[in-house]
């Protein structure tokens, strides 16, 4: 569809499907990134010197530009290191003046450890305790179980938009809304939807929504929202430069939102960048990227569904994501295999280790498309996986 934009798939030596892991990146981003640090780069926020009040004016433009792409306000959106920063950040200061001994919170079974492991931490420094959404035999979430259990009202449900082992598309809005009849509130890891689906807060209507700036054809920037009365009310968990209005030798008081959540340097270049990537694929269109998609993930399923040793997990209704085994043969050896021949695939437990001993497996492979990707690319895996067949014997 886009390879040519992307300098690294030009040559077509490789095939490239790891887009979960994280995305290539086009030349619009590059130059964008580029251009900041050859012409515009100065450290933000610090200077009343022209090239200073430029780059704060082009980093908080950036800013806008993203809570535009998910309809926030600028003064909801943080910039962190990336989305596990942003959801240990809501966990060390939300989770710490909310959370109590004895209280809840909810997950689901498909989180990745980013949206499992703070929680685990907190829960152990307040003694709460976790509980958990389980799955179907197609993937999916048990939403009776999930009503039951938002009726216990925890203090938040945090759950992932879409796995990245499964594909599963969580039906956020409606669980949102359950979890909001009973007051709790919600947190939606949108880091593998936000490049292949519109996400809207306010539609969703969810507290905390957090994304990565890597798996959306930018740099590795983290974003967090929250709702502005929310981001008020938290303390930041960093203290340094900038996130301050005035110090003393024995106190601080903070500044406004969302800066007093931005301690020190901000990486400016690469707000600027997943800013471009935003009007890369916006440009696009998420029509045309969800047509483009599905065209890819209905013919890989399809495929490897003729091969007899091939077991794929998840519902057959999915994102841009597709995960499997070879007969018995560790995931590790298939992504060898298809690696000699130039196919990029990944292979292991995609940082979900509680769902894979839940499927009974120790570990999988996992191919996940982009925008660049095209039939070729899946004919090419194909070619390459029945071939790795045929070595091991299968």
């Amino acid at each position: 569809m886009r390879k040519s934009d992307f300098p690294l798939l030009r040559s077509g030596n490789i095939v490239y499907l790891d887009s979960a892991a994280t995305t290539q990146k086009p030349d619009a981003v590059l130059n964008a990134h580029r251009e900041f640090l050859e012409k515009h780069n100065a450290n933000v926020h610090r200077g009343v010197y022209s090239l200073s009040e430029d780059a704060t004016g082009r980093y908080e433009s950036a800013r806008k530009r993203v809570a535009d792409f998910i309809n926030a306000s600028a003064q909801e959106v943080v910039f962190t290191r990336n989305a596990t920063e942003s959801i240990n950040v809501i966990a060390r200061s939300w989770g710490e003046a909310n959370v109590s001994e004895g209280d809840t919170i909810l997950l689901t079974e498909m989180e990745h450890h980013s949206n499992l492991v703070p929680w685990q931490m907190l829960a152990k420094r307040k003694g709460a305790k976790l509980k958990f959404v389980p799955i179907t035999e197609k993937g999916e979430l048990d939403m009776e179980k999930a009503r039951d259990l938002l009726s216990e009202r925890p203090k938040l449900f945090a759950l992932t938009h879409v796995s990245n082992v499964l594909g599963t598309v969580n039906p956020i809005v409606e669980l949102t809304r359950l979890a909001h009849e009973g007051g709790v509130a919600v947190l939606i890891d949108a880091a593998q939807s936000v490049a292949h689906m519109r996400v809207d807060v306010r539609d969703i209507d969810c507290e905390f929504l957090v994304f990565s700036g890597h798996k959306l054809y930018a740099p590795a920037l983290g974003v967090l929202y929250a709702k502005k009365h929310i981001l008020e009310e938290m303390e930041p968990v960093l203290g340094g430069g900038e996130m301050i209005k005035e110090v003393s030798f024995t106190s601080a008081r903070w500044n406004d939102i969302p800066h007093k959540f931005e301690a020190g340097t901000p990486d400016a270049a690469s707000a600027i960048a997943l800013a471009a990537a935003v009007d890369y694929i916006e440009k696009i269109g998420f029509s045309n990227i969800q047509a483009h998609e599905k065209e890819l993930v209905d013919y890989a399923y399809r495929k490897l569904s003729e091969i007899p040793c091939v077991r794929i997990y998840g519902p057959k209704e999915r994102a841009a994501v597709v995960s499997f085994n070879l007969g018995d043969m560790h995931s590790h050896d298939v992504s060898s295999v298809l690696d000699d021949f130039g196919v990029c695939v990944r292979s292991g437990q995609h940082c979900a280790q509680p769902l894979l001993e839940k499927l009974g497996i120790p570990a999988c492979a996992r191919i996940s498309f982009g925008i660049y990707n095209d039939k070729s690319d899946v004919d090419s895996f194909i070619k390459a996986l029945l071939r790795a067949k045929e070595v091991f014997g299968l």
